[in-house]
Order: structure tokens, then C-alpha cells, then sequence
């Protein structure tokens, strides 16, 4: 007999891919160039040349058994290193190797980071608006979900929702900055009040509470944004990063999670991760893809059309009179829609516009859509015309 949960699953896919399949369905009917698509964050610049250079040096001339072979559980050791030291650098922490766990993605991070840290039954909270994914990434592991509500007015922590939900059986708290869908970064005050509420609840409940930070957006930071580093806040903090974006390398699926070494069990959680990979098949991420970051680690992608994009767009969309948070990073934005059926106005752009927007009710903010402007700025640029209709279409 087949599994009953994952049968269901396949009844309840993602708005995100429903609304891209569609996107693509119409490149084949009206031609690519005739679709403004704005669903997927997939990056839209090559990965850096010294990237390329290395993997194409490793594939000439190093030992082939030894490249292609398995990794050790935890990760290759120099790779561990070069993560840990590049971290220091960067943030004035103190991590070392063996804070390191080397993963397939931030998923891969965020799925080992909750099994460490909760037992199932054990409440895990995440603030809207939130990647959908979230929902499956936790309750897969037993945990119950809690969801504080938005803030819609500055996307910043809706604080006095977040400790109404606060309550004994919380574990560990997920936090998404910068921010997928609205681009927010939460802002030093944010973090350091955020940290101190958990400092009081973990003293008043009598155990942990992490701080699980989603952060593969951390290297695409606007101008004169505020943006710090969670881990240097609050100790409890399990950092779960890809190299996605920064480097865009989304379908080599490599990351890590980094455990702040002032948490009580640090070196403990990174050894349990390989323990939990043996449940989840996860296995350690290719040893040759993991050699090519580490010889990159404080470099990124060329990152600077996506502020451009980001300018254009809120200045125009703006100025036709949608409502929106500005963006402090991400390559993504999230106005208010027109019409409060956010469902309904996306479908309408895409039908009638061939203008492709994500719904914000997965995101668990009605009333809103996420563009996605990973894209050239020409096509940016070409879309404008089409908002305007659209927000004329609504009044």
C-alpha cells in the first residue's frame, strides 16, 4: 500500500510552479519573448569565471578516483575550513571546521538543522511572509508549525504577534532574512530584539530555543541596507546557507549549515547532522562541486543588475500607484495587488497581459503578489507597459 501523506502531497502542489508551468506553456504557444514571466528565482547571471576556471583545472589535471569520490559524512575537511575562515573574516566570528557541515542546498541545511534541535511534536515558529517550502521542510520532521502573522507595513517582525504565539512546547524559530518574497532585511534593532525575547523565554521555559537562519540571499544587499549578521547576535543560531545565489549555482545544489561555536552543543549538532543524513539519504553534497566553492568562497556572481532591476521596478510601480515595502535585498519585490484577490488578479495579468506574478496567499499574505526580477533589465523594461495596463484594468 502506498504512503497515504505523500499521495496527498501530489493534490497540493506549489502556486509558485503552477504559475511557471503556465509561463512556459505560453513561450510555446506565443513565444518566449512574448511572456513576461516573473515566477521563478532561478539566477539570471553566470557563475563567476574563477569558478568555471577551477572545476575545468580539477577536471585536467587532478586524479580522477579521487575527485569524483565520496566525501567524508560531515564534508571534505579543507572545504570545512575554508567556510569557517571565511566566516570569521567576513562576520568576527570564531568558527572552526568542525562547525561546519557541509549540505545539498539550504534545503538540505534547513531539513538537518530542525531534526537537531526539536523532538517531533515540538512547535516551530516561522514569520509571514515565508517561502511555502517551509511547511513540507518542517512538518516532515514531526514538528508542529506555528505561523506569526505579517507586519504588511514594513515586513519587519510583527513582534507583539510573535510573543502573543510564543509558548513552552517552541524549540526553535525560523527566521528568512533577506527575505523571500518581500526582500526585506530585518534590521539590527529587529535581531537584537528578537534575541533578547528569546534570552528571557529560554530562562522562563528551562531549555534552548534556536534561532534557524535561512540565508542564501546574504551576499544580495542594496545600497545603505542594514544588514547583520544573525549569528553574531544570539548564540543558539544554526546558520543554513547556499551558494545558489550568491555564486549561481542553484542546480548544484551546495551549501552548509554553520553552527555558532558559543551554542552550548555545537560540535555535538554538526556530528548529529551526519547521523540524521543517514535517515534522510542526503549522503554529502559532491566532493567536486564542494573543492570548487571553497576556491571561490568570498567571491560572488556579478550581482549588480539585480539592485538595477529592483530600482526600476519600485520607481516605476510606484509612481503607477501600487503599494510596496522597498526592497533592501533578494532579488525579489512583493506590492500589494490592485484588487484584494491576489489570486485573481495574477490570473488575470497572466491570461489577458501574458504578465506572470505569484499570488501571495502561499506566502501567507493575501492581497499581495511576488515579482521575481531575475531577469535581463531589457525584459524588466518591456513589462512596464503591461503593469500599467494591469493596474488600469483594476480601477
Amino acid at each position: 500500500m502506498i504512503s497515504k501523506k505523500y499521495a496527498d502531497m501530489t493534490t497540493k502542489g506549489s502556486i509558485i510552479r503552477e504559475f511557471a508551468q503556465y509561463a512556459s506553456k505560453r513561450a510555446l504557444e506565443v513565444g518566449a519573448e512574448n511572456v513576461h514571466n516573473f515566477t521563478i528565482g532561478n539566477p539570471s547571471v553566470p557563475v563567476c569565471d574563477a569558478f568555471t576556471k577551477e572545476l575545468q583545472r580539477m577536471l585536467a589535471e587532478e586524479e580522477p578516483v579521487a575527485l569524483h569520490g565520496y566525501s567524508p559524512t560531515l564534508g571534505i575537511e579543507s572545504v570545512r575550513e575554508a567556510v569557517a575562515d571565511s566566516l570569521n573574516r567576513r562576520f568576527g566570528m570564531n568558527y572552526t571546521a568542525a562547525d561546519i557541515f557541509m549540505t545539498s542546498g539550504a534545503a538540505g541545511a534547513i531539513a538537518h538543522a530542525i531534526r537537531c534541535v526539536t523532538e517531533p511534536g515540538n512547535e516551530v515558529l516561522i514569520f509571514a511572509p515565508y517561502f511555502p517550502e517551509y511547511i513540507p521542510y518542517i512538518d516532515g520532521t514531526g514538528a508542529a508549525i506555528k505561523i506569526v502573522p505579517a507586519d504588511t507595513a514594513s515586513f519587519q517582525i510583527n513582534f507583539e504577534a510573535f510573543e502573543e504565539i510564543m509558548n513552552p512546547n517552541v524549540h526553535a524559530v525560523m527566521i528568512n532574512s533577506p527575505n523571500n518574497p518581500s526582500g526585506i532585511v530585518y534590521s539590527t534593532a529587529t535581531i537584537k530584539r528578537l534575541a533578547a525575547i528569546l534570552e528571557e523565554k529560554q530562562k522562563e521555559y528551562g531549555h534552548d530555543i534556536y534561532i534557524i537562519s535561512d540565508e542564501p540571499y546574504r551576499e544580495i544587499i542594496f545600497e545603505g541596507t542594514d544588514s547583520p549578521f544573525i549569528s553574531a547576535f544570539y548564540d543558539n543560531t544554526i546558520c543554513c546557507y547556499s551558494f545558489s545565489k550568491s555564486l549561481s549555482l542553484p542546480g548544484e545544489r551546495i551549501g552548509y549549515i554553520a553552527v555558532n561555536p558559543a551554542c552550548k552543543d555545537a560540535e555535538l549538532i554538526v556530528l548529529m547532522c551526519g547521523q540524521i543524513s543517514r535517515f534522510t539519504g542526503h549522503n554529502c553534497p559532491p566532493s567536486m562541486i564542494q573543492l570548487g566553492v571553497a576556491k571561490v568562497i568570498d567571491m560572488t556572481s556579478d550581482l549588480s543588475i539585480y539592485e538595477k532591476n529592483k530600482n526600476i521596478l519600485y520607481q516605476e510601480l510606484t509612481g503607477m500607484g501600487y503599494e510596496c515595502v522597498e526592497p533592501g535585498g533578494t532579488f525579489y519585490m512583493f506590492p500589494k495587488t490592485p484588487i484584494a484577490d491576489a489570486n485573481e488578479f495574477c490570473r488575470m495579468t497572466a491570461h489577458e497581459l501574458d504578465l506572470i506574478l505569484v499570488p501571495g496567499d502561499s506566502f501567507a499574505c493575501p492581497g499581495h503578489m511576488r515579482l521575481a526580477y531575475c531577469t535581463t533589465t531589457e525584459r524588466v523594461e518591456r513589462a512596464l507597459p503591461l503593469f500599467e495596463k494591469a493596474i488600469k484594468m483594476c480601477r
